[in-house]
């Protein structure tokens, strides 16, 4: 009986948010078309049907845009610059974030896939994406690219300074190839050579 009833209140999580949902929207649609329905009626003579679910849409997504813009925006900006007053944190954060808009931002870094030797004798070579091709700023002399090498099955990686000339570009969608990497070479994707 225990366990029947764990079921029960188990589904009935999985259920409750998109009833309650659903039970808003049906009073919300009711409320509105009450409300406006003798204003539209008394501006065109005569009903229109679905006016109030147009209306009630329309709300909604104003109130979506008021809470995106209007809400969301100062409390986001009061923690970020929490986040960035505090010394210690700062520095987790900022690396986090930075780290997080390579892969998914604006600024995609993430987005020269190329093929290392990284053992001459062997002939190995290693699945990496080149971070940047000048390194002077750091004092690295000669020609030296950085290549972020991202581990598979892990949300990690390594940087590698490597001889330029020991990079090949791989033809092929970023993503894709990230896919491959991280996934251990299970995924496949299709090379444009």
């Amino acid at each position: 009986m225990k366990k029947l009833l764990a079921f029960f209140f188990q589904g009935l999580l999985y259920i409750a948010p998109i009833g309650i949902t659903l039970f808003v929207l049906y009073k919300a649609f009711f409320l509105v078309d009450d409300i406006f329905k003798p204003l539209l009626y008394s501006i065109f003579g005569f009903h229109i049907p679905g006016a109030g679910l147009i209306i009630l849409f329309l709300l909604i997504t104003l109130l979506g845009f008021a809470g995106q813009t209007i809400i969301a925006k100062p409390i986001k900006f009061v923690i970020r610059h929490f986040l960035e007053r505090a010394p210690l944190v700062k520095a987790f954060y900022t690396s986090i974030k930075d780290f997080l808009s390579a892969f998914v931002g604006k600024d995609k870094k993430f987005n020269q896939p190329v093929l290392v030797k990284v053992n001459l004798i062997s002939d190995l070579e290693k699945i990496g994406f080149v971070t940047r091709e000048n390194l002077s700023d750091l004092g690295v002399e000669g020609k030296k690219v950085a290549v972020y090498f991202p581990h598979s099955y892990n949300f990690s990686g390594e940087l590698f300074i490597v001889p330029a000339e020991q990079v090949k570009r791989i033809n092929g969608a970023p993503a894709d190839i990230m896919k491959f990497v991280v996934t251990g070479g299970v995924v496949s994707f299709k090379n444009s050579e």
